[in-house]
């Protein structure tokens, strides 16, 4: 027996497929495919907000540095508020580092829901749903070897 994928609720392999607490043997498959549900928007904002947080430190740093510029106030005060929005400024890049690999982990769990179908022994089957777009495609994938190991060809709609 070989194991494609295994993980603490989904086990795939060259005999199997485990689900949560259902088993279906890989012989049974007939046909294998899977289908995205639609777009969050939850998660599209979230996205949206995380580049707005981004830009934040360096807006805010030339606005600083166009009114210290524009106010012609004292030396001092000029200087302070270039000082101030050069700081503000060096915030963007811990900041962005933050927030791009928040950004990053949005992409890898997605932003659609993502169904496993499957045909066994002539019926639809729901084999997995979930929103976690990397899982998602290491188990779609690892039931596809394991139906063209078993002679199958799996099927894509």
């Amino acid at each position: 027996m070989i194991t494609y994928y295994d993980d603490r609720s989904v086990q795939v392999t060259s005999d199997a497929v485990r689900v949560g607490g259902r088993t279906v043997p890989v012989r049974d498959l007939t046909r294998v495919w899977h289908e995205r549900g639609r777009r969050s928007w939850r998660v599209t904002a979230r996205r949206g907000a995380l580049g707005a947080a981004m830009a934040g430190p360096v807006v805010a740093a030339v606005a600083g540095l166009l009114i210290a510029l524009g106010l012609h106030a004292s030396l001092t005060v000029t200087v302070a508020l270039v000082g101030v929005s050069c700081l503000v400024g060096l915030t963007a890049g811990p900041l962005a580092d933050v927030l791009l690999e928040q950004m990053d982990r949005s992409y890898a769990r997605g932003a659609r829901e993502l169904r496993l179908w499957a045909e066994v022994r002539g019926r639809r089957v729901l084999l997995l749903h979930t929103r976690d777009a990397l899982r998602f495609g290491q188990i779609y994938r690892a039931v596809q070897r394991a139906v063209e190991q078993a002679g199958l060809a799996p099927s894509r709609r």
